[in-house]
């Protein structure tokens, strides 16, 4: 079966109905796909379910060669990073390309709610889409690790946040010697092990001896709990010295916000300039003006988590870099809210990074 390179699409016409001889629709879940493969005219050739499973996809594959009526075809998977993945990989692996589709609005399930009807408005999406601006799936690999430990991370911090949010609670309504151990803003390796040693003391009464056992259990979870991040850290480092290290030279930029704008970025060619990179992030200004008034505001879509990470680098900038605290004094002068300058601070940082990923020939 021949396949149609993405060089060809983005050298082509407008639509992908105008370059393609089929689209390949995919409905996916848990225990199966649905897939239609239908002409540039949005007419079905042929339906398909298969089992979630890697001979599922392989039959996929072959059905796919035998009823396309061209060799210029394009996947177009439903959920091609959660249930549709295997799915999204075989397909990757054969050589033809798979475009990400977002599950079809309720206004355009006029005819109902089938496993075949979204396989059919999957493909109908898809002939609609400019050619350089198709969404391609994220990859595997380095960027995949990356998106693992960065789940792992938020896991582990919530699970410190509580355990220490509890164990306060706990010291404050002991006796002098919990409350004691309470006072520090934060909960040192030292302090944390004065809890877990203390021993017993005389006439202890039940209520005493469950509170010492529970500080103790809670002193332990957040000691553990340390050293994970700090591993979980560590692995993000090597990650990224080996993908992007130019990143980690940006100033506010840590391992994890480094993380996170490669594994939001992805790959080459999937933002197409820093404008749409920006958008992703939810830093791109929106149009706020009326009247007399002529203004911006915050952008409350895209990536929360890429969004956060530039947050994070801006306050980091906004308390140690000599340049934006010159910026931040020139637009205050201007009458900008502090509101408004993070939103420019978050698409000039959105503009660096992009520029430091696109660089870099390590990267997919």
């Amino acid at each position: 079966m021949s396949i149609l390179c993405w060089k060809e699409l983005g050298n082509r016409m407008t639509t992908l109905a105008d370059v393609v001889d089929a689209v390949v629709g995919a409905d996916t879940h848990r225990d199966t796909h649905t897939l239609e493969i239908t002409t540039p005219t949005g007419a079905p050739v042929a339906t398909l379910t298969v089992a979630n499973t890697d001979d599922g996809a392989a039959r996929a594959l072959a059905w796919i060669a035998e009823q396309s009526p061209g060799p210029r075809v394009v996947a177009a998977v439903e959920g091609s990073r959660s249930y549709g993945i295997g799915l999204a990989r075989a397909l990757t692996a054969a050589g033809m390309p798979v475009l990400e589709i977002e599950q079809p609005r309720r206004n355009e399930r006029r005819r109902g709610k089938t496993d075949a009807i979204d396989a059919h408005l999957a493909a109908i999406h898809a002939l609609r889409l400019d050619t350089d601006r198709l969404p391609t799936p994220r990859v595997d690999g380095d960027r995949e690790a990356l998106r693992i430990l960065l789940s792992a991370r938020q896991e582990l911090t919530v699970t410190k946040r509580r355990a220490i949010n509890q164990l306060r609670a706990l010291l404050i309504t002991g006796n002098d010697t919990d409350r004691e151990l309470n006072q520090p803003k934060q909960f040192s390796g030292k302090h944390l092990e004065q809890i877990i040693q203390r021993d017993p003391v005389g006439g202890e009464t039940r209520e005493q001896a469950i509170r010492r056992a529970e500080a103790r259990r809670l002193a332990i979870r957040i000691r553990d709990t340390t050293t994970d991040l700090t591993t979980n850290t560590t692995q993000l480092t090597l990650i990224i010295t080996d993908l992007a290290p130019d990143l980690l030279t940006k100033l506010g930029v840590g391992p994890v916000s480094a993380a996170q704008a490669i594994t939001s970025w992805s790959h080459h060619g999937r933002c197409r300039n820093e404008a749409a990179f920006a958008a992703l992030a939810g830093a791109s200004p929106l149009p706020a003006s009326s009247g007399r008034t002529t203004r911006h505001r915050l952008n409350r879509g895209g990536d929360r988590a890429l969004n956060c990470a530039l947050h994070t680098i801006v306050l980091t900038r906004w308390r140690s870099c000599p340049r934006t605290r010159d910026y931040i004094t020139r637009r205050r002068t201007e009458g900008r809210s502090d509101r408004e300058i993070r939103r420019m601070l978050k698409r000039y940082v959105a503009r660096e990074l992009f520029r430091a990923l696109n660089a870099t020939t390590t990267l997919p």
